[in-house]
């Protein structure tokens, strides 16, 4: 029994280790080479199948300069506003999400920065559990290291989801706005952004309240 238990632990492990080996060279060929598909998208494209409904995927990857600042700085804003400070974790977000858990004695929104968002959708599902966040907590920094943030945004930006089959902000701004998504204005641009949290259920045009908001954060950042 003894020598079951330490093959399926070694099994595990190596299982384990095997997994983040992929991941990290991924994560080295993301440098130069844009990912044709991601998890996420994977995922979305199985429950299609699973459910029996249409499924069509709309994307189009852009380079970041061909990304309206406009929308650039609403995503931030809206998703990470700290984006340029942390290393991949923001902590003091962190904090704030584990003391509001504690007073409300449950597990509450992630907190996740746009780099631990990115490897979730190049790697993972959007089910939420306690190893999901584990994995992301220990991918993003060194997706930090070996991307950089410029890169981590032109990814972060391609790949996220906008709507149903919607995935980057080309196919969003073409799907939403009928305009390129350098051609997003700064009103297109925070209602885009209001989306994010739940792109399945909401639509820019009813999204006025979040997105004065995402332009009020906009503002206070000089942008």
């Amino acid at each position: 029994m003894r020598r079951i238990f330490r093959m399926l632990v070694r099994g595990a492990a190596l299982l384990v280790l095997a997994f983040y080996a992929i991941c990290l060279g991924e994560l080295v060929a993301l440098r130069w080479i844009n990912p044709p598909t991601t998890a996420v998208q994977t995922e979305r494209r199985l429950a299609a199948l699973w459910h029996r409904k249409p499924y069509r995927k709309r994307q189009v990857f852009a380079a970041l300069g061909r990304i309206s600042p406009d929308l650039q700085h609403a995503v931030i804003s809206a998703e990470d506003g700290r984006f340029y400070q942390h290393h991949g974790i923001d902590w003091l977000e962190v904090q704030k999400v584990v003391d509001k858990d504690v007073e409300q004695g449950k597990l509450g929104r992630g907190g996740s920065t746009i780099t631990q968002q990115l490897v979730k959708n190049l790697f993972l599902t959007t089910n939420r559990s306690l190893l999901r966040k584990a994995v992301e907590f220990t991918l993003a920094p060194a997706a930090e290291v070996i991307l950089g943030k410029r890169r981590i945004l032109e990814l972060y930006l391609n790949v996220i989801e906008w709507g149903p089959g919607i995935f980057g902000a080309q196919a969003a701004s073409q799907a939403w706005y009928s305009v390129p998504a350098a051609k997003i204005d700064r009103d297109q641009a925070a209602r885009l952004a209001a989306i994010l949290p739940a792109p399945l259920r909401w639509k820019p045009d009813h999204m006025g309240s979040y997105s004065d908001e995402i332009l009020r954060r906009m503002a206070l950042t000089g942008w």
